[in-house]
């Protein structure tokens, strides 16, 4: 069985012809491999490259049973902001009156956002988490939107509706596609955001965003490879490579060209780890377990980009964690973890003057495909990272003499550069600051060091040049099972078993090797849970293409027609402000192990956009899973910084005690903070409705009921919008799930739960003077609030600074921000094993448990997120090293098992052991949570996901709760249904110091 594997790169396109038969050869079964540039038709480049190959081979076209193609083209049209590849989008938000207070575009990079921002616009229309309508798809809005949309002459169009991937039935995006495709006609691209991503309506919608902009480009670069398909008489079925090192057919690549966005450095890896021996099973278990392998990060350097990613000692990539960012831009679609830069062998160089004298740039932009035209080598006269290769006397190409006129300084700065460039991105990818061996891979390979800090030991593999190609041809083949299912009197386990057996055969008919095809991804999406229990399931499978039989896929040729269609692209502009730009921006970088808040005279803090990015960092892990992802409000609070508002944070020691805050947050579910934005005037509405009832005309701040999740930074926004200050202070010290779990409400003050108001924005709002107990504040309000999609806009009656101080938690906000200054240092400096460690030095607790995400039950009823996350210990083959996982205290064996139960927040942690015997070994009120091993990140219980590998931690509550019994009978175990569990400290409290007293500078 022979398979050609073909990396269209930017710079060069690779061929490699395989005969899977003798993959226990030496040659791993390569009989030919070949290099060609890259050329502007695509289609030139793909035929010389094999043909070229089963000349070397002897091989006729016939006796080729598949051909798998993988390309770094359109990723690196977004790591390049390639004018040319990259089409302005309109987006079309289906939200009613939501998410206006996070638009799209909010988190792309300036020089992307320029190049893809068309449009924007909202439309009437969405879903709440139960299914119903947030309000009825509105035609006529949506044909006021065509207009404009025309107006501008835009091609690409993105459809965002809220709750999009539980629409299935097609009843808003899909018929929005169709009025949209009515109006303005086929030859404008629609991309609904349900086929892109996930539940997160942000992180779905970037990712479409990108795929709209990268449509037209992706298109005509496919019927290239079909066009060169043909003109080889190759009959075969012709496959592309996806993200996550799987194969799609050509149409549906076509479609969703963002799935193969990732696809070369995947398959670079896959690649690296085949061409090496790593994915051999059998050779690994013959090796002495003190002697086998441990992590090795795979480098590929191409002529635009350099790919760096992670192979496991099984020889399988490690995964990303659970968002992921593609050029600079947050996805949530899962892929390998691989980390791009715009460095390569054709990147360009340029002398500029900075305020610190001479800087020498190198890339982001290349010369690409034109090397042998442009570079000063080859008799152009653009400076290319290659020339500088050449001019240092490191490498032999083409002709030296050509560049004996650039400077000595310039060409040693520039290698410099090239060497830092390296060295970061490798270093951004350890988890663990030892020496870690590379696999260095790719044809733009001449110009990485023979030295790299932080690396002891480089290994080019064979055919290292050609190991995305060879990566592409051993690519898997999958089947997914995308279906609804009705829970109700059914068990879940066997439900998701039989899908999980349906994808291993919708896998196998598609080609895929029984013996080799396993469940790769188990997703759930809740669906009207309150009312019949259904559940959108998703289980992908994956195994290796069998020798056997090829698939026969549906839909696996573009029509042949489109050929005209296809035009030659202009020439790259090779503008000079990139590199300004850049040198500005390294000018400009902030050195965080020296960065000082910057508190004013008068004993304040104004935030600086890196303060509320580490306050957001913390206010995650304080969240224990809970309060609401951190990011949208974090986007939010930064827009109004650039915006040019204020944010101060006064310390409540030098507040008088007569000051009054009010007290603002949202209430509901996490899993639709992810999701239904807020639109900005759901805490204002509820606010100005509770300030008209109590009489009150002004306050002097905000503060936050729980400082855990998004919720620790809504105060913020509400300030900056309203010119008030944020007390630093919370009144909980973390995210309980229960709206009396307060402790202004579980000590029963006045005005510690009512009177208080809640909003949903859009014209509900009600106001609750008085309750019979507290309990009735958290029923009643839970009611309305699931009525209102299970998000409102909740204000509390003010409270005065001593009241506060009293009944509250000093210094929370600052707290948060040392967390997130913690965590961002371990990442610096290359020790994320490290983040456990160092958010404990900073309150007391333990690390408790690490190890991978292997179940996930979640549902949304009556208002909370319900579940709970089971968690098992890292096999040694899935460990980072050779040292193994981070020491945890728990007594653990190989086959036990950490389970934690949530409502929306994490409540307690037990032990499962093999027998089935369980043992609790932390609760509430100690915070418990979830950080992804990953990147040191907290996770929210919505994004708690099958695979995900996870570290728990937890740390002591405030005294508050702990030593009281008022505050264990609100959110001690009893509160939760455990009565008969003693609550037991994990260690003593820590009170937090003050940025501002440790700050300021008289």
């Amino acid at each position: 069985m022979l398979r050609i594997g073909v990396d269209v790169g930017g710079t060069n396109t690779d061929g490699v012809l395989i005969d899977v038969t003798r993959l226990r050869e030496p040659g791993r079964g390569v009989l030919a491999h070949h290099k060609s540039a890259t050329t502007p038709d695509v289609s030139t480049g793909i035929e010389i490259a094999v043909r070229e190959v089963l000349k070397l081979a002897a091989v006729p076209p016939s006796e080729v049973s598949s051909v798998s193609i993988g390309t770094t083209a359109f990723i690196n049209a977004v790591l390049e902001a390639d004018a040319r590849r990259l089409a302005k989008v309109a987006v079309v938000r289906l939200c009613g009156p939501y998410t206006r207070q996070c638009p799209p575009f909010i988190d792309f990079p300036k020089r992307l956002r320029a190049l893809t921002e068309g449009h924007v616009g909202y439309v009437d229309g969405g879903f709440e988490i139960d299914g119903r309508e947030i309000l009825p798809l509105d035609e006529q809005q949506l044909i006021e939107q065509c207009a404009l949309i025309k107006q501008k002459g835009l091609k690409n169009v993105v459809l965002s509706g809220i709750y999009s991937p539980l629409d299935n039935e097609g009843k808003h995006e899909a018929t929005a596609r169709a009025i949209i495709q009515r109006e303005l006609g086929p030859s404008v691209n629609v991309v609904c955001s349900r086929d892109v991503g996930q539940v997160g309506l942000l992180e779905r919608e970037n990712a479409s965003i990108l795929n709209a902009s990268i449509l037209t480009f992706a298109q005509r670069t496919i019927r290239g490879f079909q066009k060169a398909m043909r003109a080889l008489a190759l009959a075969c079925p012709l496959f592309l490579t996806q993200n996550d090192g799987t194969l799609t057919t050509a149409a549906s690549a076509a479609r969703l060209p963002i799935r193969t966005f990732a696809s070369g450095p995947t398959n670079s890896m896959r690649g690296a780890a085949f061409l090496a021996g790593l994915d051999d099973s059998e050779q690994r278990a013959a090796v002495p377990e003190q002697r086998r392998p441990e992590s090795t990060i795979v480098v590929d350097i191409g002529g635009t980009t350099t790919d760096v990613g992670v192979l496991l000692p099984s020889g399988f990539p490690r995964q990303a964690a659970s968002f992921i960012e593609v050029g600079g831009v947050r996805t949530n679609f899962a892929m390998a973890d691989v980390q791009s830069i715009g460095l390569g062998g054709g990147s360009i160089v340029r002398v500029v003057k900075g305020e610190k004298g001479k800087r020498v740039t190198v890339g982001p932009e290349s010369v690409g495909h034109n090397i042998a035209r442009d570079a000063k080598v080859f008799g152009g006269s653009v400076l290319t990272a290659s020339d500088l290769v050449v001019a240092s006397g490191r490498a032999d190409l083409g002709d030296r003499t050509k560049v004996s006129d650039v400077p000595e300084d310039v060409s040693a700065i520039g290698m410099q550069r090239i060497k830092k460039l390296l060295e970061g991105i490798i270093d951004k990818m350890k988890t663990f600051p030892e020496d870690i061996t590379i696999l260095l891979v790719g044809g733009g390979s001449i110009i990485a060091p023979d030295e790299l800090a932080g690396v002891k030991k480089i290994i080019r593999p064979p055919f290292f040049s050609v190991a995305n190609a060879v990566g592409a041809a051993m690519a898997k083949v999958a089947g997914e099972i995308d279906t609804i299912e009705f829970l109700a009197g059914r068990d879940i386990h066997t439900v998701v078993e039989a899908i999980k057996e349906q994808a291993i055969q919708k896998a196998v008919a598609c080609g895929a090797d029984p013996a080799t095809t396993k469940v790769v991804e188990v997703i759930n999406l809740p669906v009207q849970y309150v009312t019949n229990q259904a559940t959108r399931i998703i289980v992908k499978a994956a195994g290796d293409l069998s020798p056997q039989t090829v698939a026969s896929l549906e839909e696996s040729q573009l029509s042949a027609a489109e050929d005209e269609l296809e035009n030659d692209e202009d020439e790259k502009a090779l503008a000079n402000g990139s590199a300004n730009e850049e040198a500005t921006a390294l000018d400009k970088e902030v050195d965080i192990d020296t960065y000082k808040p910057t508190i004013l005279p008068n004993r304040t803090w104004r935030l600086s956009e890196l303060d509320l990015e580490w306050i957001a960092e913390g206010c995650g892990v304080l969240g224990t899973g809970g309060g609401g992802s951190p990011y949208p409000p974090f986007l939010m609070a930064r827009q109004a910084l650039r915006d040019g508002k204020e944010i101060i944070v006064v310390d409540p020691d030098y507040v008088a005690e007569t000051d009054v805050f009010i007290r603002c947050s949202f209430m509901g579910s996490p899993s639709v903070s992810s999701e239904r934005l807020q639109g900005g005037d759901e805490i204002p509405s509820s606010a100005r409705a509770l300030m008209k009832y109590l009489g009150i005309s002004d306050f002097t701040g905000s503060i936050s009921e729980e400082i855990g999740g998004g919720n620790g930074i809504q105060p913020m926004i509400v300030a900056a919008e309203m010119g008030k200050t944020v007390l630093d202070c919370d009144l909980m010290g973390r995210a309980y799930p229960n709206m009396y779990q307060t402790l202004p409400g579980a000590y029963g003050i006045p005005n510690g739960l009512w009177p208080c108001a809640i909003s949903d924005g859009i014209g509900n709002t009600l106001v609750l003077p008085s309750a019979r107990n507290n309990k009735a504040v958290e029923d009643i309000l839970r009611v309305v609030t699931t009525e209102m999609g299970s998000k409102s806009g909740v204000s509390m009656a003010p409270l005065d600074r001593k009241t506060c101080v009293k009944y509250g938690v000093p210094h929370s906000v600052s707290q948060a921000w040392r967390i997130g200054r913690a965590i961002a240092l371990c990442r610096k400096h290359n020790v994320l094993k490290r983040i456990p460690q160092a958010i404990l030095e900073l309150q007391n607790g333990a690390c408790l448990f690490v190890g991978k995400i292997i179940d996930v039950q979640r549902e949304v009823r009556k208002g909370f997120t319900w579940g709970q996350v089971t968690i098992v210990p890292l096999q040694e083959e899935e460990e980072e090293d050779a040292s193994g996982a981070s020491s945890y205290t728990l007594p653990v064996h190989a086959d036990d098992k950490l389970v934690i139960p949530f409502q929306n927040e994490n409540l307690y942690a037990y032990i499962e052991s093999a027998h089935g015997e369980e043992k609790i070994h932390v609760t509430v009120p100690d915070l418990i949570t979830v950080l992804d091993s990953q990147n040191g990140a907290a996770l929210g219980t919505p994004d708690y996901r099958y695979g995900l590998r996870v570290t728990v931690i937890a740390l002591a509550g405030h005294p508050s709760w702990t030593t009281t019994p008022e505050g264990l009978a609100c959110g001690g175990p009893s509160a939760f249904g455990l009565g008969d569990v003693p609550f037991t400290p994990i260690a003593e409290y820590k009170d937090p110091v003050s940025v501002i007293k440790e700050y300021y500078e008289a």
